[in-house]
């Protein structure tokens, strides 16, 4: 009933609270459709995460500016919000709360989707199960390595292929 991508994405985004890989896991899905085809909504949840993981760094600015378009996208497919399992009117009053939260810069704490679908939330804790994860927690403050996945993450590949796109240019000059 449900995309897996967004399955997997709220489990990780009430389990172990690993923003980076939900923005990682629903730009994927987003990207698998012809640009033109691609939803929107989308694009929101994976603001929310990128939010959630500048907020926890403490990176306000950065926070503030992907909350803002979360809430902007998410207002326009409010409608969208209950197919996917969600109170939208709910999850958009718990995101403008946040946004005042991250402009006056108040520390990082755990934020919830008001999950209403309970085969979505039977869903989510079989897949958590699955990864032996465990469901609906807070975010441990001290995984470093979730916090600041960003900067300790292997990007050789990524370097790989800009080098490799960088000297095809250069060939055909």
């Amino acid at each position: 009933m449900y995309p897996r991508a967004y399955i997997d994405y709220l489990v990780h985004f009430h389990g172990d609270r690993d923003y980076f890989e939900c923005h990682e896991i629903l730009e994927e899905f987003w990207k698998e459709k012809e640009a033109k085809h691609r939803d929107q909504v989308w694009v929101g949840f994976i603001q929310i995460a990128v939010s959630l993981y500048h907020q926890r760094r403490q990176n306000f600015n950065g926070s503030l500016r992907m909350m803002k378009g979360a809430i902007r996208i998410l207002s326009n497919h409010e409608s969208m919000l209950s197919t996917l399992g969600l109170d939208g009117e709910k999850l958009l009053r718990i995101l403008a709360k946040r946004l005042k939260e991250i402009s006056a810069h108040q520390a990082y704490r755990s934020l919830y989707l008001p999950i209403v679908d309970q085969g979505l939330l039977q869903q989510c804790e079989a897949r958590s199960r699955e990864w032996n994860m465990d469901w609906w927690k807070d975010s441990d403050l001290k995984l470093e390595a979730i916090i600041h996945r960003h900067s300790l993450r292997d990007r050789s590949d990524v370097v790989a292929a800009r080098k490799e796109s960088l000297e095809k240019k250069q060939s055909h000059r």
